[in-house]
């Protein structure tokens, strides 16, 4: 009998506990859905920002950059101008 009452005291386990699959997993889902919320919430801060600098310009402003920002997606795009304008635009002499 003696011999027993140290191994019930082996059984029940004094050391750091083993985190199961089911608590992991829940633990990532967490971590997930708060990154994800960090990433929409600077998002949405990032876009109110450029709102506020395009809405604080002149109307000559925001019509030079909304046509500059054209320009540079075509560039971007590799796209060329529209052909009446391409016809029709002064040559450099070489």
């Amino acid at each position: 009998m003696s011999f027993l009452v140290p191994s019930l005291a082996q059984e029940k386990g004094t050391g750091p506990k083993v985190k199961s699959e089911a608590s992991a997993r829940k633990l990532r889902k967490l971590d997930r859905k708060e990154a994800r919320e960090r990433r929409k919430k600077e998002k949405a801060e990032r876009k109110a920002i450029k709102a506020h600098h395009k809405r604080i310009q002149t109307k000559d402003v925001q019509k030079r950059m909304k046509k500059s920002k054209k320009r540079a997606n075509q560039n971007n795009e590799n796209k060329r101008e529209f052909f009446l304008k391409r016809w029709f635009t002064k040559k450099k002499k070489v």
